[in-house]
């Protein structure tokens, strides 16, 4: 990852498309020593230094928001300079192809993979859908290395905080980490080269999310 400095602090713009957490996005960025920019105008996502896609609610209602303000044109253009890009929850579901929420939505398709819903968990079992709560990180079997990634500063076991159900199946290449839900493994994070996306909320986990936030806004 790379990019330059303005002003002493990495520039991040935060894309503002109606659909998702996007003043805590704004604050954790800040607390790393970033300077957040929220933005709806296709232009300057495009002359962004690096951008981060958040997103809450269902995937076809938010590709919908991304579409009727052209962004999803400009987050696709943006992606293919190598500039850093971050999807946080709903925000990394939408980096994959396409998803079964309340029927079949095409995505941005910068990674391949789809998401579906959470298996059904165990009868009698803990876990429960939506899953809400903190769950423990995983490094995902034959994934991205940790240590090569904005997971840098992340230890195995560590917590984060989730809000979801639906899950991403990326290609295994990508998988960064993985929690366990109901018996089986759940990715929880995807990267590949400048692209990376994280299932929980990062600008909720404390300060392991704010080590992931660092290690976006100050990777060299």
């Amino acid at each position: 990852m790379s990019g330059a400095v303005t002003g002493g602090a990495r520039a991040v713009v935060v894309v503002d498309y109606g659909r998702g957490n996007l003043f805590s996005v704004c604050q954790a960025v800040a607390k790393v020593g970033g300077a957040p920019a929220l933005s709806s105008d296709p232009a300057v996502v495009g002359r962004a230094e690096r951008v981060i896609l958040p997103g809450v609610g269902a995937f076809g209602d938010a590709m919908a928001g991304l579409r009727a303000r052209g962004l999803d044109d400009a987050v696709k253009a943006f992606a293919s300079t190598g500039r850093p890009l971050l999807g946080v929850c709903l925000g990394m579901q939408l980096l994959l192809g396409a998803s079964t929420e309340f029927g079949h939505h095409e995505g941005l398709a910068l990674l391949p993979g789809h998401v579906d819903r959470l298996p059904a968990p165990a009868p009698g079992g803990r876990d429960k859908i939506p899953n809400v709560g903190w769950c423990r990180l995983e490094p995902a079997r034959d994934g991205v290395t940790w240590s090569e990634s904005i997971f840098r500063g992340v230890k195995p076991r560590d917590f984060a905080y989730f809000v979801h159900s639906y899950t991403a199946h990326p290609d295994p290449r990508h998988r960064l980490a993985d929690i366990m839900f109901g018996g089986t493994a759940a990715s929880a994070a995807i990267a590949a080269g400048p692209i990376a996306g994280c299932q929980f909320h990062p600008e909720k986990s404390g300060e392991v999310g704010l080590a992931i936030v660092d290690a976006f806004v100050n990777w060299t």
